[in-house]
This record gives C-alpha cells, structure tokens and sequence, in this order.
C-alpha cells in the first residue's frame, strides 16, 4: 500500500512539474518556424522585398525577431525586431546594392523557435524567389 502512495506522488509530481512548464512558458506549447519566405529584388530601385508568413495571435510577445540578408554569402544587414505586423503574410523592404550574379539570401528567424531562408541569384530584371 505504501509503495502505491509513493508511485502515485511520484507521477503527480511529474505532471504537475510538466504543466507548470506549459503556463509559465507558453512559447513551447505555440510557437512555430516563419512558414514562408519569399524574396523579389527591384535592380533599377536596389531594393529587395522580404514576404514573410509567420503566424502570431500576440505579435509583441511571438514574432520574427530577425531578417539578415547576405550577399555572396557575406552578411550586409541584421535587422532585429520587438514585433511584427499582425496582417500574415506581411512584407519588410531593404535597400541592397546588388548587380547580376550576386547571390542573396535572407533568413528570418522567430524569437521563440525557428527560422526559414530564401535565396536567389540576382538578374538584370526584376525576380521573385
């Protein structure tokens, strides 16, 4: 019998243990990855344009936390956010210096969990990847 008291405690103290974990950080039980990003680069206005879907019923709290974009692989911008638009999908325009052959890729990273990368390579007309 009091073998049984004791399992019993013990798996309650689990439970109770792992619940407390979902209330007092609920970023592990909802946060998720950027589900897409798309990038289109403008060459006669040097802007790239970052289309990014990442879903947040409290983009204070879960939202994209950066955007870095690299050229040829070395990093031209980190930008770090403290929220996000609340219309999905929403757009952030940047101002690179790019020329044909020059590859560029953006990551946008969430600050509870995940990140997703787009590339392309940049042509003498206007692209979207």
């Amino acid at each position: 019998m009091k073998r049984t008291s004791v399992i019993s405690t013990l798996v309650f103290s689990v439970l109770l243990f792992v619940s407390m974990i979902f209330c007092f950080y609920p970023q592990v039980s909802y946060a998720d990855a950027p589900q897409d990003v798309t990038i289109a680069y403008d060459s006669g206005a040097q802007t790239l344009a970052v289309t990014i879907t990442h879903k947040s019923a409290l983009p204070g709290f879960h939202h994209i936390k950066t955007v870095e974009i690299k050229k040829n692989s070395a990093t031209v911008s980190k930008n770090n956010y403290d929220s996000q638009p609340k219309e999905v999908p929403f757009v952030y325009t940047y101002k690179v210096s790019a020329v044909p052959g020059d590859k560029l890729e953006v990551t946008a990273t969430c600050n509870m969990s995940g990140s997703k990368t787009a590339t392309m390579t940049v042509s003498k007309t206007t692209e979207k990847y």
